[in-house]
């Protein structure tokens, strides 16, 4: 399946909405895209199109804390359409964008980036988990041979087989 990628430039339309369902952050808000047309050697608007723009974890964190009604954005993401019925019986397509990138559109504005704080994790667990992975016991990892198999007890220096030169060699190989 081929899927859509889209980057636009709008409006937000209305205040941005989050919600943290099974505790994963996700916000939804609307934005208005209204492109110039030049036409018989003058500028006008052409028909605006609303997208319904989501945005899932940190992102969505992020544009709660930066992004209002009002503000001009650029958004890049996954488009889809959604079609429904209305309570008037009729049929509707929605525009719908799975956001990857949310940003101020700096040429219609100014804008002060901060950069987010990171969840804090206590260092100390994480040098631990280092070390631990690095330097652990090297009794309780299954050996392996040069090709990445793992060896079998016959494979030990000193066995019958590996003397004999029996012992069964790579995956797809035979020992002959």
């Amino acid at each position: 399946m081929s899927e859509t990628f889209v980057t636009f430039h709008g409006w937000v339309g209305n205040e941005v909405t989050h919600r943290e369902p099974s505790g994963v952050s996700v916000v939804n808000f609307r934005v208005a895209s209204t492109p110039r047309i030049k036409r018989k050697g003058e500028w006008t608007d052409g028909d605006t199109t609303w997208y319904s723009v989501n945005a899932w974890r940190s992102l969505a964190d992020n544009i709660r804390d930066s992004v209002k009604k009002g503000d001009a954005v650029i958004v890049h993401g996954r488009l889809r359409s959604e079609t429904w019925t209305r309570e008037d019986q009729l049929t509707s397509t929605t525009l719908v964008v799975e956001a990857s990138f949310v940003g101020h559109d700096l040429s219609r504005g100014t804008s002060v980036f901060l950069r987010s704080a990171r969840p804090d994790r206590p260092d100390a667990d994480a040098h631990e988990e280092l070390a631990d992975m690095i330097h652990g016991d090297q009794r309780a990892q299954t050996p392996m041979d040069s090709w990445g198999n793992p060896k079998s007890p016959a494979d030990a220096p000193g066995s019958k087989e590996a003397a004999a030169g029996t012992a069964p060699g790579p995956v797809g190989t035979s020992a002959a």
